[in-house]
């Protein structure tokens, strides 16, 4: 799928797509929401309107108020690309949101999703 594509994508249906995934895997949607709002520097309230707002991803990205200044941390392959080597900084926002849900479904401690444990 090409970038273009996946920038129009309805942000409310790729939401749901991950709660699915995350809920199949017992895990809530409050940890979901966690792990958007960190990365994106969004609060409840922003998250929520850009879900009633039908935002595609790339306006979700765009207006974000600050991508976590922590988010270079986010290492590894989402659809077999490592999200580290994607040169678009767009397509590679979005891919650190898939990674951190990726890590969500697996069942990772939330500390090491947020890239807080101390080494």
């Amino acid at each position: 799928m090409d970038s273009n594509k996946v920038f129009s994508l309805n942000f409310a249906k790729i939401y749901q797509l991950y709660l699915q995934k995350v809920e199949k895997k017992g895990r809530t949607a409050e940890e979901l929401d966690t792990v958007i709002l960190w990365l994106t520097g969004y609060d409840e309230k922003g998250l929520r309107e850009q879900l009633e707002q039908d935002a595609d991803l790339k306006t979700f990205i765009d207006h974000a108020p600050q991508m976590n200044p922590n988010c270079s941390a986010i290492r590894g392959k989402v659809c077999g690309v490592r999200v580290e080597d994607i040169e678009d900084p767009m397509m590679r926002k979005i891919r650190y949101m898939d990674k951190l849900v990726d890590e969500l479904a697996k069942g990772r401690p939330m500390k090491r999703i947020l890239r807080n444990d101390d080494k």
